[in-house]
């Protein structure tokens, strides 16, 4: 079997990453931010997020979220020369680790606040974590989604009974919508990853890994606003320090990883025509053998186009994120849109069904050798795959006529 592309010391070539002093494109600093505010929100860290604080977490999450499964991929282990193993969180209520957060937020909030309702903003994952725990405490539930979001996830959050806007313009106005409409009523507002109490209902999914893994050396996991990553970090720095944390972000939605490069939070237009993206590969991957080989996901005149991994396509971090994993967070890494595809393809065909974001752990092995330090546990963030790049995942799955060792390894 043939091993991942090394990369021992370099980002892979095309994987977005700049080089050294290099700035990305599309990406621009928020005039909105000042360095004094990441300082308040580092003095509020070091004061309220402690370990003992996500372990009174798992507590309230106790009976509630599954403790998932780890499963070990022999494949990549192999190719890998280190155990590798998946993190089960699209199996998780609601089908992603968001309903930790959400739940443990709801649970611990003044409850005449969420007697008057609670209100989020979200892509889709967060929006199901929300609703069931609006549902749990028998109080209503409005929630702002971005114009076209994922069809599935709108339907399963409004079969925990939630109300759902649609807002144009992308998550960031889906979040002033939700904020100004919380605001108005009195009512409890859920940030999806920027809210401490949110952040420690993510991180025991940490807790639970140094149990499963006893011998864990790296993990990775998928990063929009941060706050899976943040937590995660934060349990295993306390517990376990020698523990790599590395971040996954889709090249089309790279504000995090640059804004650690640069120190500061900036602010990258998702989704933005990024130079050399159509040599990157926006689309599906080429399989020797697939009658699909090259064929394109995204429509060719789109100027545009839109990272396939809608759950990490938030344009900024969040302040708290941020000065959490700027002290915590190892690295966080940038793939290219194919890699997300052979990702899901390679998941399939070991009976996992994961959506785009959810695949980003993955899809960062496949393109980055170096990443792999001791055992290794790839976070399977989400489940919950739009119908069209279900298809698509097991059409390519079907036709793939290499070793699973060749499909792992196409750039």
């Amino acid at each position: 079997m043939t091993a991942p592309a090394a990369d021992d010391d370099q980002p892979t070539p095309g994987s977005g990453d700049p080089g050294p002093g290099e700035a990305d494109p599309d990406v621009e600093a928020d005039p909105g931010v000042e360095a004094d505010l990441c300082a308040e929100a580092d003095q509020r860290v070091d004061a309220d997020l402690r370990v003992e604080a996500i372990e009174a977490a798992a507590g309230v999450l106790d009976g509630v979220a599954r403790r998932t499964r780890v499963v070990p991929d022999p494949g990549l282990s192999a190719a890998l020369g280190t155990p590798v193993w998946f993190k089960c969180e699209h199996e998780q209520h609601t089908g992603s680790f968001k309903l930790r957060g959400a739940y443990h937020r709801v649970a611990t909030a003044d409850p005449a606040a969420r007697a008057r309702g609670v209100v989020a903003a979200s892509a889709g994952n967060h929006a199901q974590g929300v609703a069931f725990a609006a549902a749990t405490f028998g109080v209503p539930a409005t929630i702002f989604v971005p114009a076209g979001a994922n069809p599935v996830k709108v339907a399963r959050t409004r079969r925990w009974g939630a109300r759902v806007e649609e807002v144009p313009g992308g998550v960031e106005a889906a979040l002033a919508a939700a904020a100004d409409f919380a605001a108005r009523g009195g009512r409890l507002l859920v940030h999806p990853f920027d809210d401490l109490a949110v952040v420690a209902g993510q991180g025991t999914i940490g807790l639970e890994l140094l149990d499963q893994v006893p011998d864990l050396g790296t993990v990775l996991v998928g990063v929009g606003g941060g706050g899976l990553v943040s937590g995660v970090a934060a349990a295993l720095r306390a517990r376990r320090p020698g523990v790599r944390v590395i971040g996954v972000q889709s090249v089309l939605a790279p504000a995090f990883a640059a804004s650690l490069r640069a120190g500061r939070r900036l602010t990258a237009v998702v989704g933005a025509d990024l130079p050399g993206a159509a040599a990157r590969g926006r689309g599906v991957p080429t399989i020797p053998g697939s009658r699909l080989s090259g064929r394109p996901v995204l429509p060719r005149p789109a100027a545009r186009p839109r990272t396939i991994a809608d759950g990490m396509a938030v344009s900024e971090p969040g302040a708290l994120t941020f000065a959490l994993a700027t002290r915590l967070v190892d690295e966080v890494v940038t793939v290219d849109e194919a890699a997300f595809w052979e990702a899901m393809v390679l998941l399939r065909r070991a009976g996992l069904a994961v959506e785009p974001a959810g695949a980003a752990p993955v899809a960062a092995l496949l393109r980055h050798g170096r990443l792999v330090q001791g055992p290794t546990v790839a976070i399977l963030s989400g489940g919950n795959i739009d119908p069209g790049v279900a298809s698509r995942v097991k059409s390519l799955a079907a036709v793939a006529t290499d070793d699973v060792g060749e499909l792992r390894t196409t750039a």
